[in-house]
């Protein structure tokens, strides 16, 4: 799998999510992408106590943890790099998360205008 260029949405180079817990579709935690990740986890996104409520409601349960896929269950206040789709989602329902643009990934404008991320900006 060859990732994108690692710019962000401000087309500077993009700064890690997180580390702890390790995030990004390639584990490395950056919100890079590639053809291969087609939910596009391109969104450096801040949980909140409401997304994550709302994920569990739409069938993503990002709260539970799941140690066979390196996942550690999320809590407020931790940053993840959220499927593009499942931010803007949530934007439309009023309980988007915060958004980190230096660590959101430029393929994140494929499918969530920068408007609207800037609306949750906290970087």
């Amino acid at each position: 799998m060859q990732k994108y260029p690692a710019h962000n949405v401000m087309g500077q180079p993009l700064h890690p999510c997180s580390v702890d817990p390790l995030t990004g579709y390639f584990r490395d935690g950056h919100c890079n992408s590639c053809v291969e990740d087609s939910g596009s986890h391109t969104v450096c996104a801040v949980m909140t106590k409401e997304f994550l409520a709302y994920s569990k409601y739409v069938g993503n349960d990002l709260s539970t943890a799941r140690p066979g896929l390196r996942f550690p269950g999320l809590k407020p206040g931790d940053q993840w790099c959220l499927c593009a789709l499942r931010f803007l989602q949530a934007h439309e329902e009023g309980c988007a998360p915060g958004v980190r643009l230096d660590s959101t990934h430029l393929k994140a404008l494929d499918v969530v205008p920068l408007e609207t991320l800037e609306l949750h900006r906290v970087d």
